[in-house]
């Protein structure tokens, strides 16, 4: 549904690199849509970090990441990159924010539309300015995340780059837990799983909560639970090989839960906490299980051979990938453009 002459601008975080080198769901997320859309023909503009990868035209302030190099200061950052893209605001038909309740207090400013992706809403005290804004153009990424009252025109479903998780038919002995090591995720829970069933625990991802890793992980580390850092997509597909199951055992409602899908890519079962989105995601028993503790995630592994892994990979085509994600977008897009349209006339 490429729309002839229109331009658009992703607003992508500059907290990582666009798309990040290993941790950064929202930024691969903005840099899926951005590749989708120049290879579906749309003139497309990325706002982020210089050092960023994109086909599309790239525009950035900011050299790196903040999260990647200390010397930077966040919100300096954050203000410099929201504020740019904003100031060439006139260059585009549609700016699609990727940038939380931020970008918002620009938006009556200019006479863009703006159509603002909510990732998640990361604290209470964040929604009183979505509900200054609530009147913009919003899009959910699960139906379980929304906000009453905010002008939801479509959940659209994160889509990832198939190409980049290819199945792995036979998988391992393995269980694995691939996210942030915080409490929110449920790497304890998960610790809790391995030492039940007996099985050996790879767990991968950047320590967001430093005391959590040292009182609630890094005691229980040993020659069968091991954690072996932040992965990017080589170490992804290097744990998938060898993984029995994902491990999802959120302590939260889940807001979308990228890993879920890229597990499912490479034909990996998830076992999830059935918490917000988890159950849009995975299909129990399907493409994984749903589960509501610790005994019932033990009793779920040993159902595994339930679970037909290229029906995972076939779900994740259907529902989660790129060219899903960006039709879906296109369909928001050209309702953005009749209703600005109608307001012209």
């Amino acid at each position: 549904m490429t729309i002839p002459n229109k331009r658009v601008a992703v607003l992508s975080p500059v907290a990582w690199r666009t798309p990040p080198r290993q941790y950064g769901a929202w930024e691969t997320v903005a840099s899926n849509i951005t590749e989708g859309l120049v290879s579906r023909g749309w003139d497309v503009t990325l706002f982020a970090s210089r050092d960023s990868v994109t086909r599309a035209h790239l525009h950035a302030v900011v050299d790196r990441g903040y999260e990647e190099d200390p010397a930077i200061d966040p919100k300096v950052a954050e203000y410099l990159h929201i504020s740019e893209a904003f100031e060439h605001a006139a260059e585009f038909d549609l700016i699609h924010s990727h940038y939380d309740f931020m970008a918002l207090s620009y938006t009556r400013l200019v006479k863009t539309p703006v159509l603002t992706t909510i990732h998640g809403f990361s604290s209470p005290r964040i929604m009183t300015v979505y509900e200054k804004y609530r009147d913009g153009y919003f899009v959910s990424i699960s139906n379980s995340d929304r906000a009453p009252g905010l002008n939801y025109l479509a959940t659209v479903y994160n889509g990832i780059d198939l190409s980049l998780y290819p199945l792995q038919e036979l998988g391992g002995d393995h269980l694995i837990f691939l996210g942030r090591i915080h409490p929110d995720k449920g790497v304890h829970l998960a610790i809790k799983v391995a030492r039940l069933s007996g099985l050996p625990l790879l767990i991968a991802g950047i320590i967001q909560d430093q005391t959590y890793f040292r009182e609630q992980v890094e005691p229980h580390l040993d020659r069968t639970i091991r954690y072996v850092g932040p992965v990017d997509v080589p170490g992804k597909n290097e744990l998938f090989a060898r993984a029995r199951a994902l491990l999802h055992l959120n302590t939260i409602p889940e807001r979308f839960g990228l890993v879920l899908a890229e597990a499912n890519a490479a034909g990996v079962p998830a076992i999830a906490m059935d918490l917000g989105s988890c159950r849009e995601v995975i299909k129990d028993g399907q493409t994984g299980f749903l589960v509501n503790n610790v005994n019932e995630a033990v009793r779920a592994l040993e159902r595994l051979s339930e679970i037909d892994r290229s029906a995972c990979r076939l779900r994740v085509q259907q529902c989660f990938s790129v060219e899903t994600m960006v039709e879906a977008y296109e369909r928001v897009y050209s309702t953005i453009f009749d209703l600005e349209g109608e307001k012209r006339t």
